[in-house]
């Protein structure tokens, strides 16, 4: 898979463009604030993207969601639980497919009770759920503490060592890191159990 990070908006938001090269097929993860960007990449690379996923419902990753799937000519995707009007209502389990690829579905509540994650084998695509030297934020709508620490533990660090990560924001010293070595050098990773989760969230 072919995977395009493009920074967008005033938040340090990241979209992504994920692309199964046989096919030219594509996702996007999250639409950010502005549809310029993504769409300029979509196609300079010859991609026919397929979906415009959203990671979870905050507005810095879903304002523009319809309109930069309008523009793609892509379906438009969320958690079965989220608030967004979208054509298709995922679950984790569930897959997308892109050719002859697949991009399976995980749900990781904690950030946001609709946060998923998207993996495709090889990538992670972690919006706000995990961060490069952080995690996301339990003090908002949704947010649960207890969730999100499964979510990162029993969920994602499941997942094998040299699967790359790549977040929803560029908020740690490198915007994409393997999750062994991420694993090593997080706070909210290293944290053995839910109350030293709890003093370094």
């Amino acid at each position: 898979m072919i995977v395009r990070q493009i920074p967008v908006g005033p938040m340090k938001n990241l979209d992504y463009l994920v692309m199964d090269e046989t096919s030219m097929e594509a996702i996007v993860v999250d639409s950010g604030w502005e549809t310029g960007p993504v769409v300029a990449a979509a196609k300079a690379g010859g991609m026919r993207v397929r979906y415009v996923v959203a990671t979870h419902g905050h507005f810095d990753h879903v304002e523009t969601i319809a309109e930069l799937a309008g523009k793609l000519g892509a379906q438009t995707v969320a958690h079965e639980s989220s608030e967004l009007k979208t054509d298709l209502r995922v679950r984790g389990g569930d897959t997308l497919t892109l050719g002859g690829a697949r991009v399976s579905v995980i749900h990781t509540p904690g950030h946001t009770q609709d946060s998923i994650c998207l993996y495709d084998g090889k990538n992670l695509f972690t919006g706000d759920t995990l961060f490069i030297g952080n995690c996301g934020r339990t003090d908002l709508p949704g947010g649960s503490t207890s969730e999100l620490f499964h979510s990162l533990h029993a969920v994602l660090m499941a997942l094998p060592g040299e699967t790359m990560i790549y977040p929803g924001h560029d908020y740690g010293d490198v915007r994409s890191r393997r999750l062994g070595e991420e694993a090593k050098l997080n706070p909210t990773l290293l944290a053995r159990n839910l109350r030293e989760f709890t003093g370094v969230e």
